[in-house]
This record gives C-alpha cells, structure tokens and sequence, in this order.
C-alpha cells in the first residue's frame, strides 16, 4: 500500500489500486477527525462506518493515479 494525501484536508490514507474501478483505502486516523466530509455527516449524527468515500480523497487518489504516485497493480 502507498500513501495519498488528501489534497483538500491533509489527511493520509494507505492505498492500492488493484484495477481502476478497484481501490483499497485504509484510513490511517479517524475520520470523522480529519476529514471535513467525515466529520460534517457525523455532526449530523450519521455514522461514518456507512459513509463510502470523500470525494475529495476519491479525486486526490485519481491524482495521484495520473501523476504516476500511485501505480494499478499488475495482477
């Protein structure tokens, strides 16, 4: 797994990309802290456990796709 920051918030996730439609992201703190759109919908009193993904984290790990950072892996 490779490190992705979040180009909106500066949260770090570990990520792998095993095709491009799939992605494997582990949090590496909690995010209902550091992300912005984890910590809204849990003000609201949503759970995070139902929430997908960040779209901002969704578009810095597309970044970091097309920069090269983060390779799909040749399986």
């Amino acid at each position: 797994m490779q490190p992705v920051e979040c180009v909106t918030c500066g949260n770090q996730v570990l990520c792998e990309k095993f095709s491009p439609a799939h992605t494997s992201v582990q949090w590496t703190a909690d995010a209902a802290v550091v992300c912005a759109e984890f910590r809204g919908r849990a003000t609201e009193g949503g759970t995070t456990a139902r929430i997908r993904t960040c779209r901002a984290l969704r578009r810095s790990i597309d970044r970091a796709v097309e920069d090269g950072t983060l390779e799909v892996a040749d399986v």
